[in-house]
């Protein structure tokens, strides 16, 4: 383990605004959370796209995804699911630094976990996004077949069924995918960042030719 009092931050001579600048946008965390089967991960597969059709650069960090690698000494114990997402906020943290809006897509059931991957963050350039389907909901989509086998007691510490999940108490956007379908949810979000200044007029205009 390093000795943190022998290590000393290097900064380089290209600065997060040069490349915000080169990028027409800002460095950014969209945060999706909620549980299995909500819609986090096909809705940021779809924002992701839209964004990138209008010249944003992205990056999309999805939970399955990096537990196959970044994370897969972790298993899903309550301590190894904080470190799970303390990894998850340093790396979305770099790539705000490199001017990239990443999205991130993980059940992350803890308040205190996501209030600490925002607290790396400076001053709105981190959007929590509640992805909210009722668990009855979930269960009827159950995609990956995980809420069978929770209640069959074959997954332990499934969040929702025998472990916890904290549903944020003032996310930024709140999406209600039992009432709205992935497009409306998608048109909800890019609403929301060019309503909050996320985006330059040249990206707005291009979202605007895209849907016409």
């Amino acid at each position: 383990m390093s000795n943190n009092e022998n290590l000393v931050w290097h900064e380089g001579t290209v600065s997060r605004k040069r490349r915000e600048a080169i990028n027409r946008h800002r460095g950014l965390t969209i945060w999706f959370t909620g549980l299995s089967g909500s819609g986090k991960s096909t809705i940021s597969v779809a924002l992701e796209e839209r964004l990138t059709n209008m010249g944003c650069r992205t990056y999309r960090l999805d939970g399955d995804n990096v537990r196959t690698g970044l994370n897969r000494d972790l298993s899903f114990t309550p301590e190894d699911r904080i470190e799970n997402i303390r990894r998850i906020g340093e790396v979305a943290k770099l790539f705000r630094d490199a001017g990239v809006i990443n999205l991130t897509a993980f059940i992350s059931p803890y308040r205190r976990d996501r209030e600490m991957a925002r607290a790396l963050s400076s001053e709105n350039d981190f959007v929590e996004v509640f992805v909210d389907a009722p668990l009855d909901v979930c269960e009827q989509r159950d995609p990956k077949g995980l809420y069978k086998k929770a209640r069959a007691g074959s997954i332990p510490n499934f969040t929702g069924i025998s472990a916890p999940y904290e549903p944020p108490e003032h996310p930024e956007v709140h999406l209600h995918t039992a009432d709205k379908d992935v497009n409306g949810c998608v048109d909800q979000l890019v609403e929301y960042l060019i309503t909050q200044g996320y985006l330059e007029n040249s990206l707005v205009a291009a979202a605007g030719a895209g849907s016409a």
